[in-house]
């Protein structure tokens, strides 16, 4: 039986990259969607880079799937199977301070919020992409700590975590989606 995992990609430079971090959880043995909040996707669209598999045609036929960014119309069919697992990843501070006050403005905050309240209490599992001027903000332990109480795991700091970065010094290619991948199948039973 297959696992889906829906990949909820913000807009922060590592989402360029968003290709790995799927390759990474179809490795591990998971169905992955991709839904990406109105920015990401606007990159994905109006700044597409062949060379990183950031297009919109490359990164559906990696997942095999739809890539989603919006809510679909009542008459819409839903064209993604139903999530086990969710992994916001770069998940960043606008998006996190949105989920821990439960907005769902967007598809991919209004998944991640729903994700608390579902039946099966799916795994939930967020690595951020934020400065470290963002990091001082008090927002990130108050809603960090929200977020953990609520039952996500936050991969933040230390080594399976992110560390910010100075602002404007981000290095997406040492961005560890591993890490986020290695703390799904922790959360899951096969």
């Amino acid at each position: 039986m297959s696992r889906t995992l829906y990949i909820i990609g913000c807009a922060a430079p590592p989402a360029r990259r968003i290709a790995v971090g799927i390759r990474a959880a179809q490795a591990a043995g998971w169905d992955t969607c991709l839904v990406l909040t109105p920015y990401a996707y606007r990159w994905l669209t109006e700044d597409p880079d062949p060379a990183l598999e950031f297009t919109l045609d490359a990164l559906t036929e990696l997942t095999g799937h739809p890539v989603r960014h919006r809510y679909k119309l009542p008459v819409e069919p839903d064209v993604l199977p139903p999530a086990d697992a969710f992994l916001a990843v770069p998940l960043t501070f606008n998006t996190m301070n949105k989920w821990a006050d439960g907005h769902s403005d967007t598809l991919a905050v209004g998944l991640l919020t729903e994700a608390f309240g579902l039946a099966h209490r799916p795994p939930v599992v967020a690595l951020p992409h934020w400065n470290d001027a963002q990091a001082a903000h008090p927002a990130v332990e108050r809603n960090v700590g929200v977020l953990r109480a609520a039952g996500a795991t936050v991969l933040l700091g230390g080594e399976d975590g992110f560390v910010p970065h100075p602002p404007g010094r981000s290095r997406p290619d040492a961005y560890p989606w591993s890490a986020a991948v290695a703390a799904l199948p922790t959360l899951v039973s096969d």
